[in-house]
């Protein structure tokens, strides 16, 4: 690295790289060490540690009185944290939430937040707080020499590192956060399992993972649910500390009605209704009926259900809601803390707990540790005060005639400076004759504990047990039953969209300028509708609502789109080139629904022609995909539909009022192409396009035929179209005079 230098005016200069290098290491190393990863030891981030010991230095215990949250938020960035007072009190909020934390640490009073909106707690002006019976577990050893302390922000006060834990508080309540490069996210666990998986540990320290989750089954959240995700998955998790799990909402069947009583962790009640009502305004939930949220005070998550009948299979209801909605959810874990060595890991739940033991046991070393101290010192004064009622007399003429007692009594008794001082505040009234016997007592007392503190010290096995019985005593008096189900069940399924919708026949009305709708039923005369000025009707197909529509564009590109989603004929329709991207100058000119399978004649008007299976022109798409290759100039022209069964006749007419009758089975069937010709147009004509094929129709071969000319109506039968028949590609035959300006030709 390059030295640093000092230029004239003594300003120092570094480069940027290294300046930048350092800068961007420092602020990672704070966002990781002192901000978004907790510590293995008491579970807490800083910010939590700091709130919880001011609250304790302001004596805001369990069994005191709710103090505002705003005197509380103040003595942390007052003293121990000088950050925001809004991030800060969000944090105790946090640890305030029963939905939030599996063993809150902060008892709130006011409006705290909801599962349905955990920020809409009110200002911390208006909530008052203390903390939890449980905060007990974190606080209790902190005076008894049991962590190590540093100075706060400013020097002026002492704030300890870490909590003295009694349990590993970073599996119970877990938690999550994004530093820089890495991040975290640890769930809750159930106290009595994990102090269980603890004593096991201790009583046998070779135990693998696969002993362990027989007392740590998995995750416990806070609001209950159930975990899904099969148990091998599960302890592979807990194995390497990484890994994923699936929650899903616990529910009811009461009177043919769906009652959810618990969702997963994290999970908005509200969002949840939302997203199945989304599903039900897009006609894709026909099965619901209603929906409700009859939560309250007594009953936190009551979401209603109501089938639209009693035929509809819940459990494939349910299974489609779980795939679809927030019902069911994938958490992802990563258990990454920093470890007693101050640096952050990935710790599976062996390593994990086998590391908190390891402070659990050097601070209870500890603990004895200052006990043993206070218990010699205390002994230390107790012998020189039996020593003075001893000699009661010659103390009290020493205190009398002496101007300075203490070094006389320190030199006539051989005593200590502590011991001559604690001679000398000694009060008159326990100069009594019974003051000696308490005297004894209390040495006899504090000799049988300073024995049974060494032996403790001295044999690890006796601390181990110590360990022990406290982890068994928490666990009674904090612990709780598992909220969180372990099921194993098969992943959720969504239903065929298909299946979903009702299927209903629709009619799919193509307009000039391009604007589509969908009218419901078939007997709808698509001419009828009203339409723009300007605009008028160009075709329409006739099918079911769960079928594709596809659209055939002037260069022959196709297109498809669901004929559900297309808007109702109520209205005028919307322009397709809002849903697909045609090229520049194309225009829309046929439509087809149907089953995939269903053969179509596509045709233009230079009399070219094939038939297509309507699933080779479906295209997922927004720009569709070249299906017909027009000749020079030409038109594409209505497409029409062959019939399921039995033979059907080709009927195309030109624009010089010729008329062709041939086999349908004489077209060959393509995916893609320009087809074969289907109409004769003499060269010299078609060149100059002064005749076109205008129209075509397919007719059943004891059919009719109907050819329009402006309002005029004529009706050929099977007989009459006889005398138009006629080889694929020829010119056809002349209609009689007066029908031979034809504007369409339609099967009847």
């Amino acid at each position: 690295m390059q030295s640093q230098e000092l230029d004239f005016e003594g300003i120092e200069q570094r480069p940027l790289t290294a300046f930048t290098e350092k800068a961007y290491l420092d602020y990672s190393m704070y966002v990781i060490l002192d901000r978004a990863l907790p510590q293995l030891a008491d579970g807490l981030k800083p910010v939590q540690r700091r709130i919880i010991y001011a609250m304790s230095e302001l004596g805001l215990s369990a069994a005191s009185k709710h103090k505002k949250s705003a005197r509380t938020v103040g003595d942390v960035i007052g003293k121990f944290h000088p950050h925001g007072d809004s991030a800060c009190y969000e944090a105790m909020v946090h640890m305030a939430q029963p939905f939030s934390f599996r063993y809150p640490l902060v008892d709130g009073q006011g409006n705290w937040g909801s599962t349905d909106d955990p920020k809409s707690f009110a200002a911390m002006r208006y909530t008052e707080a203390r903390l939890h019976a449980y905060s007990q577990v974190l606080l209790t050893e902190l005076g008894q020499g049991t962590v190590e302390w540093q100075p706060n922000f400013d020097g002026t006060l002492d704030e300890p590192k870490l909590l003295p834990a009694r349990l590993p508080n970073v599996l119970l309540n877990g938690g999550s956060g994004i530093a820089v490069g890495m991040a975290t996210d640890i769930p809750p666990h159930n106290l009595r399992e994990v102090a269980a998986a603890c004593i096991h540990l201790l009583d046998d320290p070779e135990a693998d993972v696969r002993d362990l989750c027989k007392h740590v089954r998995g995750p416990d959240f806070p609001t209950g649910a159930e975990i899904v995700t099969p148990r091998a998955e599960l302890r592979a998790m807990y194995e390497t500390g990484n890994g994923s799990f699936r929650a899903r909402a616990v529910y009811e069947v009461e009177e043919g009605e769906v009652v959810v009583t618990a969702l997963p962790f994290q999970v908005s009640g509200s969002k949840i209704l939302e997203q199945i009502a989304a599903q039900m305004r897009a006609k894709k939930l026909p099965m619901v009926e209603d929906l409700r949220d009859e939560s309250d005070h007594e009953h936190p998550v009551r979401l209603v259900i109501t089938p639209r009948s009693n035929r509809v299979d819940v459990e494939q209801l349910m299974a489609h809601l779980f795939a679809t909605t927030d019902l069911e959810r994938s958490y992802r874990v990563n258990m990454n803390v920093i470890g007693l060595d101050g640096r952050p890991r990935v710790m599976g739940l062996k390593p994990m707990l086998l590391e908190w033991l390891q402070f659990r046991q050097a601070t209870v070393r500890r603990r004895l540790e200052w006990r043993l101290g206070k218990v010699d010192a205390r002994l230390h004064v107790l012998d020189g005060l039996l020593i003075a009622f001893l000699n009661l007399d010659e103390v009290i003429r020493i205190v009398r005639t002496e101007d300075e007692p203490k070094p006389v009594l320190m030199r006539r008794f051989d005593l200590s400076d502590v011991q001559a001082e604690a001679i000398l505040e000694t009060k008159l009234r326990h100069l009594a004759r019974l003051e000696e016997m308490k005297i004894r007592g209390e040495q006899a007392e504090l000799a049988a504990e300073k024995a049974e503190l060494e032996k403790t010290l001295a044999s690890d096995a006796r601390l181990r047990k110590l360990v022990r019985a406290e982890l068994e005593r928490d666990a009674e008096q904090f612990g709780d039953a598992r909220r969180t189900k372990i099921v194993e069940r098969a992943a959720a399924q969504a239903i065929d969209e298909a299946e979903l919708v009702a299927s209903e026949p629709v009619t799919v009305v193509l307009s000039t300028a391009g604007w589509v709708r969908s009218a419901k039923g078939h007997d709808i005369d698509p001419r009828q509708l009203s339409y723009k000025t300007g605009d008028g009707f160009q075709a329409a197909a006739r099918g079911r609502s769960t079928q594709q529509a596809v659209f055939l564009d002037s260069t022959g590109r196709a297109y498809s789109l669901p004929a559900l989603g297309l808007p109702s004929a109520r209205g005028q329709g919307e322009p397709l080139s809002g849903r697909l991207d045609p090229p520049d100058g194309a225009s829309f000119a046929a439509v087809m629904l149907g089953e995939p399978a269903e053969r179509w004649l596509l045709a233009c008007d230079s009399g070219h022609g094939f038939v297509a299976r309507l699933e080779s022109l479906q295209s997922r798409n927004r720009a569709g995909k070249a299906v017909f290759n027009l000749p020079e100039s030409a038109q594409v022209l209505p497409a029409c539909p062959l019939p399921a069964e039995g033979a059907a006749l080709v009927c195309a007419v030109s624009s010089d009022g010729r008329l062709l009758v041939f086999p349908a089975a004489d077209v060959p069937e393509m995916d893609k192409g320009r087809g074969n010709l289907l109409f004769g147009i003499p060269g010299k004509k078609a060149r100059a396009r002064e005749e076109l094929m205008t129209s075509v129709a397919l007719v059943p071969e004891d059919g009719k035929l109907a050819v329009w000319c402006g309002d005029r109506r004529m009706t050929l039968s099977a007989k009459d179209l006889e005398a138009y028949r006629g080889e694929r590609g020829q010119r056809g035959a002349l209609l009689p005079r007066g029908w031979r300006k034809v504007d369409r030709v339609e099967a009847e």
